[in-house]
């Protein structure tokens, strides 16, 4: 079976994750979606919440593509939640060269750890290049629309959260 990790915040779940996610399910026959536990960022939503709305975002597209998506918070080094996962593939993407950048830099890191795991990268489609979830919690933070980058019940959480109105599309 092949299984890929798909990390990050998912502070929240933008379309670009799901891009990614949709297309990372048509290479793998098991996708874990690894949701990191960065205390260091100080999430807008807590964990409980972040896997609940990658579980309900993903549930569509599991039956859609035939493959196993789920949820997996993790707090250890990304190549030991692989392991405890039993990922061979670790799934990156990509939306600009300082993207890459770092990204590099982590599969060095990587494959030092452990050279059996390979990390397969995914270019966000143009439309979804310029989604950053540091960016749409801001937008929404200052009262903006953000129904183009995020699914309508993620904005609704987004709502919700901020305790703002519902900005007019």
């Amino acid at each position: 079976m092949r299984v890929g990790l798909y990390p990050g915040t998912f502070d929240p779940i933008t379309l670009g994750h799901l891009d990614i996610i949709r297309r990372a399910s048509r290479l793998v026959d098991k996708l874990v979606i690894g949701v990191a536990i960065n205390r260091d960022k100080g999430p807008l939503f807590s964990l409980e919440q972040r896997v609940a709305m990658i579980e309900s975002e993903c549930e569509k597209l599991s039956a859609q593509t035939g493959t196993e998506i789920v949820a997996h918070p993790f707090e250890n080094l990304l190549i030991d939640c692989a392991h405890d996962v039993g990922a061979q593939f670790i799934i990156r993407g990509l939306r600009a060269v300082a993207d890459f950048e770092y990204e590099y830099q982590m599969v060095g890191m990587n494959r030092v750890l452990d050279d059996n795991i390979e990390t397969v990268f995914l270019m966000a489609e143009g439309r979804h290049q310029a989604i950053a979830s540091k960016l749409v919690k801001e937008i929404a933070r200052l009262g903006g629309n953000v129904s183009k980058f995020v699914t309508a019940p993620v904005n609704d959480a987004l709502i919700k959260k901020l305790g703002r109105p519902d900005p007019a599309p």
